[in-house]
């Protein structure tokens, strides 16, 4: 691994949550049992509020029309990767701007047949609580942070 693997990627995560109280959170389709909220990496002079629209779609086939935005989490937060999982593509970590949606729509909304990503089997309403432990180790900070903010 050279000095390019060193950076923290930049990118944008989304907690979408209903309307009591619960986050939606999905199961990776290759790491069956690992479940996560939609993240992904920020494009070239992309804005982090359209990046995480572009996302939210290609990752969980919803739509920008089908989300509210209610909140911005006030600085970017930041995990490393296990050393097995760094690459020049991914570097050491990522880093991201979280949002939080309301989900505005019915959950028909969410579609991963129409989700062009295809990294998601399945998804679930969680309890802020309880989205920490449903996910890997080096994910667990950051979503205990969110919860702390979004989870009440």
């Amino acid at each position: 691994m050279g000095r390019k693997a060193q950076f923290f990627r930049a990118g944008v995560g989304a907690v979408v949550r209903n309307d009591r109280g619960e986050f939606l959170v999905f199961e990776r389709a290759e790491q069956r049992g690992a479940w996560q909220l939609p993240q992904g990496g920020l494009r070239r002079g992309e804005e982090p509020e359209v990046a995480v629209l572009r996302e939210l779609e290609e990752e969980t086939g919803i739509r920008a029309h089908a989300v509210e935005l209610l909140d911005t989490y006030p600085g970017w937060l930041a995990y490393e990767l296990p050393a097995q999982w760094r690459s020049k593509r991914l570097g050491r970590g990522q880093v991201h701007r979280w949002f939080l949606f309301r989900l505005a729509a019915s959950e028909s909304a969410i579609d991963l047949h129409r989700a062009s990503a295809g990294e998601f089997a399945e998804w679930r309403w969680i309890a802020p609580a309880r989205v920490a432990d449903a996910t890997i180790e080096f994910r667990r900070e950051v979503y205990r942070q969110l919860a702390a903010r979004w989870g009440g």
